[in-house]
């Protein structure tokens, strides 16, 4: 996983950089002409923890909820906008019409345009997502295919390819989303940017979440027509779901729930193993997801952690995932599995696949406590995980082999790096940083591994 893994740090430091910029405006506006309807909310400036989210509100307030374009504009992340009528789509200018005729229209269509992707603050990222056009007008392009299901319309842009933002920026959105818009409803995912190696690599999550095929926005030139659509992606903040913001109040455990549902939790566990990862199920399984050298954040004696791992009583397999690795592949070992240990990066997501009351340890670098926290500590315990952390002391860093004990940036990485990050501060724990563990200290957290996994696999096997 070299393509950006130390992405997950980089947002929360963008998101410290831009939270000078936003701002409460005094008084929210609301525009609003007879067939379109736009929310101009004011903006929230995030709150000192990403995980309180008390300013947020769900989208689409039912008073809204009326047969012409709604749009949701009063969030951080995302913007969401509806057709709550019959619609047609022209893929080729990415642009949905409203096709309700007995609506009154002024003369001069109204035009709502966003970009479906929950990232909306990253002015850097954000342009390089398609826009997305609603239109409320009398004249549109003749319908060739009609669907029964409603459209929900997505982009698969971004920072997709990072293991990390697949999830945190696609899927988990997602799933709110469809919760939230479209509860128990079956629906037509219309995709920017679904490239084959994607669809190809989530074939099982995008099955579960439709069964219909998708429409690629990008590379269909026919018309399609919908009871209604909905664009954009619903975002509660990094790796988590808050079910006060949802109408059917769903957590974290149901999107597990959801991963199970699409890689079949049901069966034979091994049954789809390749050879290499068989295991004697009388010992814990311990994961060690590895990193590749030249990306920082390398475990340098991997080896002596994984013999001491061993003697502890653990039978550990050493987990690199490659962009090419089959998901379904990684699911099926983690899943069997009773602990997952790693250094903070993007492939700790498929801590996602680890069952409830796993075992999960996070290695936390030095200066990556917070990003830690935000990306994998809050999912871990909300999906029920046995969550520990390593915090590595300084002995314990590369950087004390080029800079001084003393030095501030190793004495106190929060003071040193301050209140925004520079492109050289974040070089400096993220790429040049590599851990060395202390054995005789780690071996202490093993065993308190090692009583949890056993514990958990003499109960669920």
């Amino acid at each position: 996983m070299k393509k950006r893994d130390s992405t997950c740090l980089a947002i929360v430091v963008i998101f410290l950089v831009f939270q000078l910029y936003l701002y409460l405006s005094p008084v929210s506006r609301m525009n609003v002409s007879r067939s379109t309807k736009t929310i101009q909310g004011r903006k929230h400036r995030l709150p000192k923890s990403i995980n309180k989210r008390e300013t947020l509100t769900p989208p689409f307030p039912q008073s809204t909820q009326a047969k012409e374009i709604n749009c949701d504009r009063t969030h951080n992340f995302y913007d969401i906008c509806s057709i709550n009528g019959p619609t047609v789509l022209d893929p080729t200018t990415s642009t949905f019409f409203l096709m309700d005729l007995t609506i009154s229209t002024p003369q001069k269509p109204m035009v709502e345009k966003l970009r479906p992707y929950p990232r909306k603050w990253e002015s850097f990222t954000m342009p390089r997502v398609k826009e997305v056009a609603l239109i409320s007008g009398p004249s549109s392009p003749k319908c060739k295919i009609q669907h029964k299901a409603p459209a929900l319309v997505f982009s698969a842009g971004g920072y997709t390819g990072n293991f990390f933002h697949d999830f945190n920026d696609g899927f988990i959105p997602l799933f709110i989303t469809v919760n939230s818009v479209y509860p128990n409803q079956d629906v037509v995912l219309v995709i920017s940017k679904a490239r084959d190696w994607w669809v190809s690599k989530y074939t099982e999550i995008i099955h579960t979440f439709s069964k219909f095929p998708i429409i690629d926005l990008d590379n269909d030139n026919t018309t399609h027509c919908f009871p209604s659509a909905s664009v954009g992606m619903i975002s509660h903040g990094f790796m988590t779901i808050d079910p006060k913001l949802t109408p059917n109040s769903i957590t974290f455990t149901h999107f597990r729930a959801f991963l199970d549902k699409a890689y079949g939790q049901n069966q034979t566990q091994n049954q789809n193993y390749p050879s290499k990862f068989k295991h004697s199920k009388s010992r814990p399984i311990l994961v060690l997801a590895s990193r590749s050298v030249g990306v920082g954040r390398v475990l340098l004696n991997q080896n002596e952690v994984k013999l001491e791992a061993e003697k502890i009583g653990f039978n550990v397999t050493v987990f690199e995932p490659r962009t090419t690795t089959p998901l379904k592949e990684s699911y099926a070992l983690i899943n069997s599995s009773h602990a997952m240990i790693g250094i903070h990066g993007a492939a700790l997501t498929h801590s996602l696949f680890l069952r409830p009351g796993s075992v999960f340890v996070q290695v936390v670098p030095l200066g990556a406590e917070w990003v830690s926290q935000v990306c994998f500590e809050k999912s871990a315990k909300d999906m029920g995980l046995v969550y520990m952390e390593y915090m590595i002391k300084a002995e314990e860093s590369s950087l004390i082999e080029k800079y001084d004990k003393d030095d501030m940036m190793i004495k106190d990485p929060v003071a040193y790096r301050g209140k925004s990050w520079s492109p050289e501060v974040m070089s400096i724990y993220l790429k040049e940083q590599n851990v060395k563990l202390d054995l005789v200290r780690f071996r202490e957290y093993l065993k308190d591994m090692y009583k949890e996994a056993k514990k958990f696999m003499d109960k669920e096997g």
